[in-house]
This record gives structure tokens, sequence and C-alpha cells, in this order.
């Protein structure tokens, strides 16, 4: 198993390149700034960066705006303060995310002579009234194609999508999972949609039009599709909004959650221990040595599951298990 470090250098060019401004968008909170950086900043910023992280892959990403939509000098300049670190080989690589209706052949020539070597869509949805209605500007055809060019072309393909958007159900989730899936990323993005002030969604949501799931129906749909895209062998790199304080203080409802991530895998060995867990009371539950936490859930809410259940369980770490696999003894 390849255990070597992977670090991502994260540089926000903050809403840049969008033409419309989504139902569920404020940049400033998600990317924790409002300016974007000039190339002499990203050099900067990429000097620091490099002398504080440690060995291992790396990869420059540029996120936070339609990274190929923005002014074409603008954009050639950042890639051109991260190419060095890419000659050099202390990077492996430029990731990026953009549009799914910015991408063509021309854009992705350029992208090649810059060495970007990964490519993320924010498809967000593949249903057209759900993404016509938190007003994306693009469809799901639109992300179909330009996910073919990604691949056609080389490119690593990572595809973002969110639940329980405005008009969305967990049936149109769920299918924008399976279509996703069809469209054979590398990685995939999961956000569960946090609702913000000063965003249309926002107000959607404070006039009533707009109901979000509970939180435990968007953690039960989210360990799902984890687990959906796990089988499927797409890499899940991010499942939940990153933990930032603007982002605290802009939370009008939602999904956020510091350890959203946790308690989506907390489900799932829930859910494996109980389906395999025979009759009895006292139970020791073997587990991966990195999955100990996990297994008993964020803040023990799985323990405490079984005990409401008259079941005792210990959780023990075997290094001879991996992944999500257990092994249950009987301790009666």
């Amino acid at each position: 198993m390849d255990t070597e470090r992977h670090n991502n250098i994260s540089i926000f060019i903050p809403h840049m390149g969008c033409p419309n401004t989504c139902s569920f968008c404020n940049q400033r909170a998600i990317s924790h700034t409002s300016a974007a950086p000039t190339a002499e900043q990203v050099n900067e910023m990429l000097k620091n960066a490099f002398e504080k992280i440690p060995d291992g892959i790396t990869e420059i990403a540029f996120f936070g705006g339609s990274f190929t939509a923005i002014d074409r000098d603008y954009m050639i300049s950042l890639l051109e303060a991260a190419g060095p670190y890419i000659q050099s080989g202390k990077a492996n690589g430029i990731r990026i995310s953009t549009r799914p209706d910015k991408i063509d052949g021309e854009i992705l020539d350029i992208l090649k002579k810059y060495q970007v070597t990964a490519i993320e869509l924010g498809a967000q949805s593949m249903d057209d009234e759900v993404l016509f209605a938190n007003e994306r500007g693009h469809s799901a055809q639109d992300v179909r194609d330009a996910s073919r060019l990604i691949r056609e072309n080389g490119f690593e393909l990572g595809l973002q999508m969110m639940t329980g958007l405005y008009r969305s159900t967990v049936e149109k989730d769920r299918h924008t999972a399976f279509e996703i899936i069809e469209l054979h990323p590398d990685t995939v993005r999961i956000y569960p949609t946090v609702i913000l002030k000063n965003t249309r969604l926002g107000e959607l949501f404070k006039s009533g039009e707009y109901i979000p799931y509970s939180f435990d129906e968007a953690a039960e749909l989210c360990a799902d599709l984890l687990e959906l895209f796990e089988k499927n062998n797409i890499r899940v790199i991010k499942l939940g909004l990153h933990a930032s304080e603007t982002v605290e203080s802009d939370i009008l409802g939602g999904f956020y959650h510091q350890a959203f991530r946790e308690i989506c895998e907390g489900i799932l060995f829930r859910r494996k221990i109980e389906m395999e867990i025979p009759e009895g009371k006292e139970f020791t539950v073997f587990v991966s040595p990195d999955s100990v936490s996990k297994a008993a859930g964020h803040k023990k809410c799985n323990k405490i599951y079984f005990a409401d259940k008259g079941i005792n369980i210990k959780i023990k770490p075997d290094k001879n298990i991996s992944g999500r696999n257990i092994i249950i003894q009987k301790d009666e």
C-alpha cells in the first residue's frame, strides 16, 4: 500500500471567473478571503509553503473561483508562478477547479502546457431542474461533455457534488452520484449544502421556501454516497465543507460540522457491526488501528447506540485488519 504523504498547497481565487452567483455561494466565507492574489503573491505563498511542508507528493491547487474563466493573461501568470516548483521537482503537478461550461480543447492545451495535471469540475448536481433553481448557469450535459474532454486529454478528473440543494431530493442526489460514477472520475468531493448569510439560498431558507434535510438525513445519505463511490474505486477526497471561522460566523443552517466525514465513517461502521453482530450482550469489535475512533463513532455515539439496545461493545485495534473490515468476538 502506498503510504507516502500527500500535501496540497491551496491558493484561493475567490469568485473570479464566475459569470454568475450561485444560490448557495458566499466565496468570502468559503475561502475566508475576498481579494485575489497577484502572481508575485502566489510565488511568495508557495515559497513559504515549501519551506514548511514535509516530504511527499505535493500538488499546487488553485481553488475558489472558475480558474479557466478568469482573465487569460492573469490565469497564465498564476500558472507561470507555479511553474518553477514543478520544474524543480518540489511539486508533482497543479490542480485547478472550474466550471463545466468553461472547458474546451484550447483551454486544455494551455493547461497541459503549464503542467496542470488534475481538473476538478463543480458539477454540484446532474439534475437540470436543480441546476437551474440554484442559478448554476450550466447543464448536466455540460458536465458530461467537459468530463469526456478532460479524460481524453489525459488529465486526472475530479467531480464535486452537493447534497440537499434547493429543489433537490435524496433521490435526485443519489441519481447525481450514479451519473458521476458513469463519468469515471478519479476523485470526488461531496459537499452537504451549508446555508450562508448574504446568499439567495439564505433568503429562501429564512422565508421558509427552502427546507433543508435534517442533519441525520444528510449524514446517512452522505455515508451511503461515500460507500457507493468507494465501491466503484473512486476516491472521496473531501466530505463536508472545510473548517473555517468565517463559515462558522456566517452559517444560517445546513450541514456544517468539522468532523462530518468522521460522522459518516462512524455510520458505516455502525451499520456493519449491526449487520454482523450475533446474539448476545458483550462483544469486542476488532478493527484496523486507524479506525478505532471511527468504529466507536463521533463522541462514542456507536457505543452509546448499542448500549441503548442492551449491548456492550469494546473497540480494539488489530494490525491485521484493514479498511472497514471488522472481526467480532463474543465475550460471554
